[in-house]
């Protein structure tokens, strides 16, 4: 009897000591499921666009594939910014459940910051048909990017102010609303796209440009969805989001780009890789740029989990940074870490086996031009495949250590895998080698290996390194 009652103790410490996993395990679920599927939607907008304009052939593709890798480095930039006061919201609600007027403040200086970046970024986007043709790029697609920039340039404003309401909801861990906001821009992105590309509904038939003022006008949607939101939702409104919101608040405005900007860096690092990759894609051929284009979307819809987990991470890293939990921050960290990987390598299995037919749903065979477009990508997803689980490593290990307000070291990371090792590699392989399209995406593959490696061991080193704070 007495030996049964020590094994049931014995049991019961164990389920103690695990519990915490597992209510962190529930914990990072709950918030984290309605942020992979926001941005899940965020890829339907996309992947609906390349559905369309694939219609209209390999020329379409391949403009709207430069001008959209274009823009979203740079937006990157501001996005990075901007998500910025999602650890300093987390980590003082950490400190202060109650807190009401910090988040205000913190969320009106989001919104400055959204201003303030858009102004440079847009003068430069204006004349991105002129860079590209002074490039060398061929005279049609550099003409045809350009024309398709000014019409989507716009949506970087709306664009912003939604990832600042996202930050805000998220950290309050109630990020429900951005997934619903998400899911009605997908239906309003396709009607207005459809229209206005191909002329239907009495729309008029802009094809490529059409393309880009529909995705303007879904981005001013969702901001306007989220803010009402904002406005009347009971656990939202007392927060005053957008009361007094040109009052100047310099010191937290400071804070915000001390932490946002190497975060904007790392993000566009990245962003701008894939750019370049595009650019290069370029000069080997428009079906190489297009096949690009199908291949990177593939990529993206999985790269879409990890991403909401790194948010979740970072969300869940900066509450236990705020209460001094180095406890709570270690299974915070790690058990984000595990799910993103984990699934990351399920979809890498997923891409190797059916290539052809991921593909397939976005091009047409038996469109002219398509043939070989095809065949390309096909090619350039069987490196995808292998690339997915570092892919997913990096992004979920930085937002752990944005969780903990690290954002320098990983943009230092960015910068040296993604451009020295990533881009030089696969240009090297593609045109000193002869790999073409293939070479540019091993050394992507690489790159992303790299920063995957050189995070990991930053966490690994966290208290050495003096990331965690003192427990209480």
């Amino acid at each position: 009897m007495l030996r049964y009652s020590n094994d049931m103790a014995t049991a019961a410490i164990l389920q103690d000591r695990q519990s915490p996993w597992r209510d962190e395990l529930r914990a990072t679920m709950v918030l984290a499921w309605p942020l992979i599927l926001t941005n899940v939607t965020m890829v339907l907008i996309n992947s609906t666009d390349v559905f369309l304009l694939a219609r209209l052939g390999p020329d379409a593709l391949a403009a709207s594939a430069l001008g959209t890798g274009i823009l979203f480095a740079m937006m990157l930039v501001g996005i990075g910014i901007v998500i910025a006061g999602s650890p300093l919201m987390a980590a003082e609600l950490g400190r202060k459940s109650y807190s009401v007027r910090d988040i205000r403040r913190t969320f009106r200086q989001s919104m400055w910051s959204a201003t303030v970046v858009c102004i440079p970024i847009w003068a430069v986007l204006w004349f991105t048909g002129d860079f590209l043709a002074w490039a060398g790029q061929p005279e049609r697609l550099a003409d045809d990017t350009g024309q398709f920039m000014r019409a989507i340039m716009w949506l970087l404003w709306p664009q912003l102010g939604v990832v600042a309401l996202r930050s805000f909801m998220a950290a309050l861990e109630l990020p429900k609303w951005t997934m619903v906001a998400g899911f009605a821009a997908v239906v309003v992105n396709a009607v207005v796209n459809y229209g206005l590309i191909f002329g239907h509904f009495g729309l008029p038939r802009l094809e490529l440009v059409g393309a880009g003022i529909g995705s303007t006008l879904t981005s001013l949607f969702q901001f306007l969805f989220l803010a009402v939101i904002a406005m009347r939702h009971p656990k939202f409104r007392r927060y005053h989001l957008f009361g007094r919101w040109w009052r100047a608040d310099w010191q937290r405005f400071a804070t915000i780009w001390k932490l946002g900007f190497p975060i904007g860096l790392h993000m566009g690092f990245e962003a701008m890789v894939f750019a370049a990759a595009i650019f290069l894609m370029g000069y080997i051929s428009i079906e190489a740029a297009a096949a690009h284009a199908v291949a990177i979307q593939i990529a993206s819809m999985t790269f879409m989990v990890p991403m909401g987990l790194a948010q979740a991470a970072t969300v869940r890293v900066g509450l236990g940074y705020g209460r001094r939990d180095v406890e709570a921050i270690r299974r915070s960290g790690w058990t984000a870490y595990a799910l993103g990987v984990g699934f990351m390598t399920a979809m890498a299995v997923l891409i190797w086996a059916i290539p052809g037919t991921l593909a397939g749903f976005f091009l047409d065979p038996e469109l002219k031009g398509n043939a070989e477009v095809l065949r390309l990508a096909v090619s350039f997803l069987i490196i995808a495949a292998i690339f997915q689980i570092v892919d997913g490593a990096q992004v979920v290990g930085t937002g752990m250590l944005r969780g903990l307000q690290d954002t320098t070291w990983p943009m230092l990371f960015a910068a040296f895998g993604y451009w020295v090792v990533g881009l030089g590699f696969g240009a090297w392989l593609a045109f000193y080698r002869g790999y073409d399209g293939v070479g540019i995406w091993i050394g992507l593959a690489l790159g992303l290996g790299i920063v995957a490696a050189l995070v990991l061991v930053r966490w690994l080193w966290r208290d050495r390194l003096g990331l965690l704070p003192k427990p209480i």
